[in-house]
């Protein structure tokens, strides 16, 4: 690679930067990030992959600019400047001099690094509630984002397939043969999902979005999640379909093993972003990441340290495998969960559905969230006593059902969280598997009394309004013959967790249900 023009540079900042504090340097396959003090400072190093061109020094430069620019519209307070080195009269490099610029590098803000996401996800501190933050802030982001009725689509997938192909191919992480099979598949997939993929440019699903979207790429920043160290050099590697830009994440918390945290991150999302139709995209646009992420880590152990070499190469392996995982169609199911109010429907939900239909899991649709979203609040805030009256609730449920029908005629999985204790309810849900030919299953949660207003009276910043009152109301209720799966909801949330896992591996084969 073409590093070694940029030896004196590096030389350079060490020891500048190391006048006033000892400096700490880390590498990347396309960057050096000089650490000293408060402040960190990155270079771009002069690569050349085929992604991505940083072989001169204007080129880094442009680079630069676009970074600082682009990663201002969501981590403002961490980007401070560009700064250039040149080449003064005397033949000695300087920052910001007078002389011909030879490099340029971006400066920021420092931050713990023990604040990185992915460090955060490795050490276990990561949570359903930074999560959910994660996804707002997402959701916004995407939202204000420019739209382009020119970049994504077909082509645009389709050009992001032929750098996989090439790049793969050039690492040899696997033999030709493979790689052509690997290669045949995806662009099966990409003629599966054109059609939605050009109603969804037409219709302003792409748009400029961060493009590098992983869990390095993210930080607490004062408390909040950040995401900064976009991709700046390609605009039409970096304007996607929306959903496209939050594959990365949820492929790189499902590669960690943090299943439950994807899971979360995609409801959290589509809570707040009509995206439901394209949730049958996000597994195939998972596996193009995974993609991304094999030939880029195979890239990197070839220029690494004979000690590290085997791990990268290890790495790739697993993102390739995964890829191929992701490819693999898995048919969508429709799964309810209903009981009274603190039987934990909402925990069991979200323990289930990752397991439940492709990666990253189920849909949750939960029937206090829709509640105060057709009442336009907060999840959080407590509604009157009038929304909750039946013909209220007739609309929450009729909507569950709308919603879920959509979510289910796409491919994807989808779990129902709501007290259904009205026998024309579970019917009518019922109903709807049967004419989407989806198998279904309905679970009843149960626990004795003392336990259910135990739980609703511990609850904080919690969606559901129930309260003890509440509870015994619908205690006194005729529910009518209930004939779904019983779980014994007064055990720990692992074990009714266990049990729900082991009645789904034991149903596993039934045929699905037939239209009337």
């Amino acid at each position: 690679m073409l590093v070694d023009e940029q030896i004196e540079t590096v030389q350079f900042l060490e020891e500048s930067l190391g006048e006033r504090s000892p400096v700490e340097v880390m590498t990347t396959h396309a960057s050096m990030i000089f650490l000293a003090k408060d402040r960190a400072y990155k270079l771009k190093r002069a690569v050349r992959f085929p992604y991505l061109d940083y072989s001169t020094a204007r080129q880094r430069h442009t680079a630069c600019l676009g970074e600082f620019r682009l990663n201002h519209r969501t981590a403002p307070e961490i980007y401070m400047g560009v700064h250039i080195i040149t080449r003064e009269t005397d033949g000695q490099l300087a920052l910001d001099g007078a002389g011909p610029m030879v490099d340029a590098l971006v400066e920021m803000h420092r931050f713990d690094q023990e604040c990185l996401f992915d460090r955060m996800a490795q050490q276990g501190s990561l949570s359903p509630d930074i999560m959910a933050d994660l996804a707002h802030r997402i959701a916004v982001f995407h939202h204000d984002a420019a739209v382009s009725l020119e970049h994504g689509g077909v082509r645009g997938i389709a050009g992001v397939l032929e750098i996989n192909e090439r790049s793969l191919r050039a690492t040899r992480l696997v033999p030709d043969d493979v790689a052509a099979t690997f290669s045949q598949k995806f662009r099966q997939a990409l003629d599966d999902h054109s059609d939605v993929l050009e109603r969804r440019r037409l219709s302003g699903k792409v748009r400029r979005c961060h493009g590098d979207l992983i869990l390095r790429n993210i930080c607490l920043w004062h408390g909040a999640p950040t995401l900064f160290d976009c991709l700046e050099f390609d605009e039409n590697l970096a304007t996607i379909d929306v959903l496209y830009d939050l594959a990365f994440l949820l492929m790189d918390l499902w590669h960690r093993n943090q299943q439950q945290l994807a899971n979360t991150l995609l409801n959290r999302y589509l809570d707040e972003a009509d995206e439901a139709d394209g949730l049958g995209l996000v597994p195939f646009f998972m596996a193009l990441r995974a993609a991304v992420r094999a030939h880029v880590t195979a890239a990197q152990a070839e220029q690494a340290s004979p000690d590290t070499v085997t791990s990268l190469l290890f790495e790739a392996r697993q993102y390739f495998d995964l890829a191929e995982s992701l490819l693999t169609p898995v048919p969508p199911a429709l799964v309810a969960v209903g009981g009274l109010s603190g039987t934990g429907k909402s925990t069991v939900a979200s323990l289930a559905a990752p397991h439940l239909g492709a990666a990253p899991g189920a849909r949750i649709l939960n029937s206090d969230r829709i509640r105060k979203r057709l009442h336009g609040v907060p999840v959080q805030s407590r509604l009157p006593e009038s929304a909750y009256q039946p013909e209220v609730s007739e609309q929450v449920y009729a909507t569950l059902r709308q919603e879920a029908g959509r979510a289910l005629d796409v491919g994807s999985a989808v779990i129902v969280d709501a007290v259904f204790d009205r026998p024309q309810e579970r019917e009518k849900l019922e109903q709807l598997a049967a004419a989407l030919r989806t198998p279904f299953t309905g679970y009843w949660l149960e626990a004795p009394m003392e336990v259910l207003i135990s739980r609703v009276a511990a609850r904080q910043k919690d969606p559901s309004d129930a309260t003890a009152d509440i509870v015994r109301v619908q205690a006194e209720r005729d529910c009518g013959n209930i004939d779904w799966i019983h779980l014994d909801a007064s055990q720990e949330p692992a074990t009714i967790k266990a049990d729900f896992l082991q009645h789904r591996a034991s149903a596993a084969g039934h045929p699905c249900p037939r239209a009337p």
